[in-house]
């Protein structure tokens, strides 16, 4: 037990001590039409193929690719494909394969690229990321980057590694970018209209997160066909260390605000729970195209249905602040609806909610609800707003029972899939600048800690 918190405390020192200094090494990366080179390392998920739905100036057109040979690589390079030759915005990547069993080892000694780019089976990725940043590769990675607690342990290591090298390594948060959470967090940092976050409590947190999924989805215009190895827990990892890594973020985001968090002080996991979706053999098949279940999901497989521990909830203590997260996998959504999202941050003098419904048309949509719903307190609010809307033009508000409606344009909704070219975009600036903002790997690290802290407790109370 020492020698464990000796060697935490070695790694935090590490962490914050390279991330508060002015390093003296030029960064490697200028803007330059061209300079940054991807590799897209074993893509079994279908965001490691968005990463190049648009073209970028700074990246070369050809991407290394190194994958095993199988259905999910033809998966990806079918993507790719299909982007090339859309008649809208056509992109004109180059994608140089090499699929060979060691397409890993091949690719650390070839090092063609100096960007790896990640989102595939999360078995070894956490190993990937560690080699991958060991020779001086930058890293942008899919979430989740750890699925259980020797992976944190791993990756706390790997940032390290990453540091000391002049590399970053970074994971793909997109809904920082979607734009009811935007807003949600722009009327938070109004404190005349939300006052300050409320402590709550583990029956009424102050910040609660919600997300509906679905296994049977559309990319692209597509039906997704998703690999057999996504409903194995040991490949893909749990629901509660998976999607949750966006509600965990966005918690640590909304709520501290370029805060630098201390995992190891700041966060109280409270309760934990798993929960498995069951799907049919024929749920399956219509969704991987297989007609039977791989060796692997032997184990999973109860009354011949496949139970995928899909779902998770966590409650827990953010620097005295309490939050809860949970998210649900079913197998469809129903006829003209979608995934789903639930938000609620609770201030002293409004809440700030995020429905999706039927009634919201199955679109992200914010709501101020004031404590004290006055004409003072509209007031405040319509001189407040036009701070907002000077950062977002043509935002509106529109008068409810229950306080307001904030009306969002089309043009701000540009969906989930645009939101990887908005992350790759800031991810190529901060190449540019030859850091990550500074709070922004220990955040990291706490919520991979969160989430892989949470998966433990929920095992050993089942």
């Amino acid at each position: 037990m020492l020698q464990n918190t000796v060697y935490t405390v070695a790694i935090l020192v590490a962490i914050f001590s390279i991330n508060s200094c002015d390093t003296a090494k030029k960064p490697s990366f200028t803007g330059a039409e061209g300079e940054v080179k991807l590799i897209t390392l074993d893509p079994g998920h279908f965001h490691a193929a968005l990463v190049q739905k648009n073209m970028y100036p700074q990246v070369h057109p050809t991407v290394f690719v190194y994958a095993p040979e199988g259905n999910d690589l033809r998966e990806h390079l079918a993507r790719i494909e299909s982007y090339n030759r859309r008649n809208d915005s056509p992109t004109w990547w180059k994608e140089e394969v090499y699929s060979d069993a060691d397409f890993f080892a091949k690719m650390i000694a070839e090092k063609k690229g100096n960007v790896l780019i990640t989102a595939g089976n999360n078995r070894k990725k956490t190993e990937y990321i560690k080699q991958a940043v060991d020779a001086g590769i930058n890293v942008l990675a899919d979430k989740p980057m750890a699925i259980n607690a020797d992976n944190f342990d791993l990756l706390r290591q790997a940032f390290v590694a990453a540091q000391q090298n002049n590399v970053l390594l970074y994971d793909i948060m997109t809904e920082r970018f979607e734009i009811a959470t935007v807003l949600q967090k722009e009327f938070s940092l109004l404190p005349d209209v939300f006052g300050v976050l409320e402590d709550g409590s583990p029956d009424r947190p102050s910040v609660t997160k919600e997300s509906v999924h679905h296994f049977a989805k559309y990319v692209s215009g597509t039906a997704l066909k998703r690999p057999a190895w996504f409903f194995d827990v040991e490949q893909q990892g749990e629901g509660i260390v998976d999607v949750t890594t966006h509600l965990v973020d966005l918690v640590q985001w909304e709520c501290f605000p370029e805060q630098t968090l201390d995992y190891t002080k700041d966060i109280h996991i409270i309760s934990a729970k798993r929960r498995a979706t069951a799907l049919s053999r024929e749920q399956f098949r219509q969704v991987t195209g297989l007609s039977d279940w791989p060796a692997y999901l032997a184990k999973d497989i109860h009354n011949d249905s496949l139970h995928v521990y899909a779902n998770g909830e966590i409650n827990y203590r953010l620097k005295g602040k309490h939050a809860k997260i949970a998210v649900v996998w079913n197998y469809a959504a129903p006829e003209g609806t979608g995934d789903t999202h639930y938000s609620i941050m609770r201030g002293t003098k409004a809440h700030l909610v995020i429905r999706q419904g039927a009634e919201q048309h199955y679109k992200p949509t914010l709501y101020i609800e004031p404590l004290t719903n006055d004409a003072a307190f509209e007031s405040t609010l319509n001189r407040q707003c036009a701070k907002i809307q000077a950062k977002y033009p043509d935002i509106e508000l529109k008068k409810t029972e229950a306080g307001w409606e904030v009306q969002i344009p089309e043009k701000y909704r540009n969906g989930h899939e645009a939101h990887f070219g908005q992350v790759t975009e800031r991810y190529l600036q901060y190449l540019i600048d030859g850091k990550l903002p500074e709070w922004e790997t220990p955040n990291m690290i706490a919520k991979y800690y969160t989430t892989t802290q949470a998966l433990k407790m929920a095992k050993d109370e089942n």
